[in-house]
């Protein structure tokens, strides 16, 4: 398994230190007195975003994660040293969740953005802090403060700025291949693509990253097929590209029951910046461009026209997704 986009986890911070009780004792030294140090701090939990990932497989083998406690109080007034800080890396996209799903402790969407999601504890005080005018040899002294610990969620929403959205087989993945160096999974059966797959494109200086979503079909949001699961990962996408194999009966039908899921999914999706592909032209030209009047005259938006096969068209569907994200050099 190469994709993970949900994974729970415990965490603990590191416990700090004991402070130290003790006295001064040399030879031919008088005045000796408390001398016993501070614990050292506990190291602390912190999250932090590496671009050089976009999955979360990694927490599939591993869920516990656990900072340095600090080291206790020595005599001679040292103080223990603190506990080593536990770095834990996630993709960018990343949002941390409390156990039950219910509060966004983090969303991390910055590149190397850093947050500690639980603080080591302070150490204890030594019996040097407790002396005084009237108390010369204290015996008192703290224990480190405790750790903090937790069960939370990684919810990882992909950052891209296509997201192609579309019914199985509706050729999605086939485009991805031709556009990008992406090499997903291609085969002539329904949900050959069972989790999001990425790829860039690229023209002169500038790149787009695109996002192939697994096909959706009437009844997604309930669970049918593979769900909607995967829809959380074009909720950060500037534009979502319908693409409808035009070889299929009902291609407005099509259309409609996908922007239903999307509507239905919610989180805006419906209200982001729309571009419509026909795919699989060269298999009935005629029928596409009575179809794809239709279409324009039906719902005010002119399909693109493409096939990845003969390479038809493809020019102009990239030429649509840079302008689509404000990506074109004049």
């Amino acid at each position: 398994m190469k994709f993970l986009d949900q994974s729970k986890i415990y965490i603990a911070s590191g416990k700090g230190g004991k402070g130290c009780v003790s006295f001064r004792r040399e030879k031919y030294v008088e005045f000796g007195g408390p001398n016993g140090g501070d614990g050292g701090k506990g190291g602390d939990i912190v999250f932090v975003t590496d671009p050089n990932l976009n999955t979360l497989i990694d927490f599939r083998y591993q869920q516990h994660f656990k900072a340095k406690k600090g080291e206790d109080g020595k005599g001679q007034n040292k103080t223990g040293a603190n506990g080593k800080d536990l770095i834990i890396k996630v993709p960018p996209g990343t949002e941390i969740y409390n156990e039950n799903k219910e509060v966004l402790l983090a969303d991390l969407t910055q590149t190397d953005q850093k947050i500690i999601l639980a603080k080591g504890g302070k150490g204890g005080l030594g019996n040097t802090n407790f002396k005084s005018s009237t108390n010369r040899a204290p015996r008192q002294f703290t224990s480190g403060e405790d750790k903090q610990d937790m069960y939370v969620w990684l919810s990882l929403k992909l950052f891209a700025d296509i997201g192609i959205v579309g019914k199985p087989n509706a050729g999605k993945s086939t485009l991805l291949s031709k556009i990008s160096g992406a090499t997903p999974k291609i085969a002539d059966y329904p949900f050959t693509t069972v989790h999001p797959i990425l790829g860039v494109l690229r023209k002169s200086d500038e790149e787009i990253v695109i996002a192939d979503i697994p096909g959706l079909i009437e009844g997604a949001h309930e669970g049918k097929g593979l769900g909607d699961q995967f829809l959380a990962h074009i909720e950060r996408c500037k534009v979502i590209l319908h693409v409808i194999d035009s070889s299929q009966v009902n291609i407005v039908e099509d259309y409609i029951t996908i922007e239903k899921e999307l509507k239905k999914y919610g989180k805006n999706l419906t209200k982001k910046k729309k571009l419509l592909a026909l795919s699989k032209i060269d298999l009935s030209e005629e029928k596409v461009m009575k179809i794809s009047n239709e279409i324009e005259k039906k719902f005010n938006i002119k399909p693109i026209l493409f096939s990845s096969f003969s390479k038809k068209g493809i020019k102009d569907l990239e030429l649509e997704l840079f302008k689509a994200c404000d990506k074109l050099n004049d």
